[in-house]
């Protein structure tokens, strides 16, 4: 370890021993001459000092900046790659100071520039803060890039081993902030290194030899996503055999083509599930959708068609089967009633499938009224602004939400025709530990499809409920936990922020969208791109609605934009310019939704801005 101090001034004194309890006054004792070097054995502390004399003139201010800087290359866990990536760009702790000395301007000043796009909103500041703060996850020890450059995670720090794909798949932060780290998981781990010649995926890459149908379906969908997220068709075109061969696995395990698969379905919940079960087949049926989209992409017309075909006849089958009165349910296969199984428990993730499908920009896979219908039983069932009535009644459990604190709970059930208590296999006690908690991925999950669904009240308070939970009068605002610390699902939470934005992008095609949920008559926030970041506005007047895309770094290819009119308002004129230079471009309406498409591809800069304004009537 190495620490340093910037802007070295005459007087700054170091010390590379001070005499053992000679702290605080041994920081200001002689120091050492130039270039002494000490030594200690390994275990004795080694503790130095760096001194800089200065006066604070009344009503001013001195700054002072210290860099703490580490090295530890010689990582090495079993099975997996040794070294870490920084080993190969530095030599040492002191080379890594003397890069952040070097670079101290350029790096203060683009990460302040972040945040201060970031804050720069017309949303609460709570909501940034809580749909953004489990980003630093990327930065705990839950997350490790080795040295081969290959990215790795635990579920929660030194929790449950190999990059999880059931969890991952929850985790939409990592994916719209540093897309190349998405990208490089889809290749090197999910189509590469844990890929099966049947096209099966072993979710946990070295350390388990099985797949898990919402893993499999999460890393199809991801695979759309992380296509969106590049800026050309290199990504797809490198994957697009894998992709499908994934896609076939699962074609595999629906054995009669209805879009509902009815065998051993492992998952998140960690055991295999029995019978169609809605929220497994719904993430199937959004993973037909998200293939048929890049088959069409990657010009497979006739998967295209195959997949169109499976998606149509489970969309019928998943409402004719599953949805009963006012939610999805499971039916539980005869031959495996000792399964541990949600029944007719009213489950948060039951519609998870469309959830997933608004969050890649791909048309509805789940009927819009039922969906609607789901998400309101959860709200009904599932809510409670104090959780410690029901789990006084349903002990069984880990307590992420206690007595006074609200939640959404994993699963209720409000009837009397399904016990899980009857679940043999690794026991009631055991299933209950995931019915009765209130799991903040999850929560993030159900409440980010509640606010595309239009129940924004609803997402807000459920999100609203996890805030509250980790104030920090409570717990750490930065740790959310799971079943270990820094939990990787809880970047979830991103994907609530790009709901209430209304967020679209698709960097091959150059298209990029926004239809703002909240205060959409006045609304600013920041957005990210394939190669590019900064802050979006839309304001509403009488007669015009009138939006801005202001680039802060990178750039931003564009060819289209899609924006969404108030209720009843009728495109009449738009007009579109870059730093007051006129952009000629056409524009279609379809209901609320107007389509701006230029007349040439557009490259935005940093520091560039881009107006177009709607006239309306």
């Amino acid at each position: 370890m190495a620490l340093a101090l910037l802007d070295p001034t005459e007087g700054d004194r170091g010390n590379p021993a001070l005499p053992s309890g000679g702290e605080p006054a041994g920081c200001f004792a002689s120091s050492a001459p130039p270039g002494d070097v000490v030594a200690k054995p390994f275990g004795e502390k080694l503790v130095g000092a760096l001194v800089r004399r200065f006066q604070v003139p009344a009503g001013g201010a001195v700054k002072i900046v210290f860099v703490l800087a580490w090295h530890f290359p010689a990582l090495r866990l079993n099975r997996l790659p040794p070294g870490r990536s920084y080993g190969a760009r530095f030599a040492s702790a002191r080379a890594v100071a003397e890069f952040v000395a070097q670079d101290f301007a350029r790096l203060a000043a683009q990460t302040r520039l972040w945040h201060d796009t970031w804050y720069h909103s017309s949303l609460p500041y709570w909501f940034l803060d809580r749909t953004f703060l489990n980003t630093s996850i990327l930065a705990t020890a839950t997350c490790l890039r080795f040295g081969n450059g290959r990215f790795y995670s635990w579920e929660g720090v030194g929790c449950c081993e190999g990059t999880c794909g059931h969890v991952w798949h929850y985790a939409h932060a990592p994916a719209r902030l540093f897309p190349e780290l998405e990208r490089s998981l889809r290749e090197q781990v999910d189509f590469g290194l844990s890929m099966q010649p049947d096209g099966a995926i072993h979710f946990r890459g070295e350390f388990n030899d099985i797949p898990a149908v919402d893993a499999q379906a999460g890393a199809i969908l991801r695979a759309l996503r992380e296509h969106q997220m590049s800026a050309d068709r290199g990504f797809l075109t490198r994957n697009w055999p894998r992709i499908k061969r994934a896609t076939q696995w699962l074609m595999a395990k629906d054995g009669d083509g209805d879009g509902l698969i009815e065998g051993n379905q492992h998952n998140t919940l960690d055991t295999d599930w029995f019978g169609p079960v809605a929220w497994l087949s719904g993430l199937y049926l959004a993973a037909l959708a998200a293939a048929e989209t890049l088959a069409g992409e990657a010009g497979d017309r006739e998967f295209a068609a195959r997949c169109q075909g499976i998606l149509t006849a489970g969309r019928q089958n998943l409402v004719a089967r599953l949805y009963d009165q006012d939610y999805f349910v499971n039916r539980v296969a005869p031959q495996h009633l000792d399964a541990i199984n949600s029944g007719t428990g009213c489950a948060i993730d039951q519609v998870m499938g469309q959830s997933w499908a608004f969050q890649v920009g791909l048309p509805r896979v789940l009927p819009e009224k039922e969906t609607k219908a789901a998400l309101q039983s959860l709200w009904r069932y599932n809510f409670t602004p104090d959780v410690g009535a029901y789990r006084k009644a349903y002990p069984a459990g880990r307590w992420y939400a206690m007595p006074g604190e609200a939640g959404l709970l994993m699963c209720t059930f409000p009837r009397e025709d399904w016990d899980y208590a009857q679940a043999k296999g690794k026991g009631p006690d055991w299933a209950a530990g995931y019915f009765n908690e209130c799991m903040n991925g999850f929560e993030y999950q159900a409440a980010g499809h509640m606010i595309w669904e239009g129940m924004l009240t609803e997402g807000l308070a459920v999100t609203r409920a996890v805030h509250d939970r980790y104030h920090p009068a409570r717990r750490n605002p930065w740790n959310e936990v799971e079943c270990g610390d820094h939990y990787v699902r809880s970047m979830a939470g991103y994907g609530v922020f790009l709901a209430v934005c209304g967020y679209e992008y698709h960097g091959p095609q150059g298209r990029l969208a926004f239809a703002p949920r909240l205060t959409p008559e006045n609304f600013r926030a920041a957005f990210t791109t394939a190669a590019g970041w900064g802050g979006y506005a839309q304001q509403r007047a009488a007669g015009a609605q009138r939006h801005q895309l202001e680039l802060k770094y990178g750039e931003l290819r564009l060819t289209t934009l899609g924006v969404t009119l108030a209720a009843g308002r009728q495109l009449r004129s738009v007009a579109v310019t870059v730093e007051n230079q006129t952009v000629a471009a056409t524009a279609r309406q379809t209901d609320a939704v107007v389509e701006i498409a230029l007349a040439a591809p557009l490259v935005l800069r940093a520091c560039e801005a881009l107006h177009y304004d709607c006239l309306v009537g």
